[in-house]
């Protein structure tokens, strides 16, 4: 029976998101795609998740927004990270990584 992609767990967009455009600017289209292939096609981010936490992360500072011409030749958002993303990202990372670290220690109990 083929695999169903993944609903991402609540919370975890965020920092897929910083992660994903911490290397560089991306537009929306390509975080998805390298979100989709980087975790080898089972996390898919649609649209209507995407879009709005990417609003949110600017409205908070934690990343910005230039319109600029794509590989395509059509004009696009380009998403980075500031220094306060960087910083938000470094913290989420940890506190997630102690979080699946729990989580395992409960499975293998």
């Amino acid at each position: 029976m083929p695999q169903k992609k993944s609903d991402l767990l609540q919370g975890t967009l965020d920092l897929l998101l910083l992660k994903t455009i911490a290397p560089g600017p991306m537009h929306g289209y390509g975080i998805a795609q390298r979100i989709l292939l980087t975790s080898k096609e089972v996390l898919q981010v649609q649209q209507g998740s995407l879009y709005p936490a990417l609003h949110r992360l600017e409205r908070k500072g934690l990343i910005t927004s230039k319109w600029k011409e794509s590989e395509s030749g059509r004009m696009a958002k380009y998403y980075s990270l500031t220094a306060a993303g960087k910083k938000q990202f470094s913290t989420e990372l940890e506190h997630w990584r102690r979080y699946a670290t729990a989580i395992s220690l409960v499975l293998e109990a």
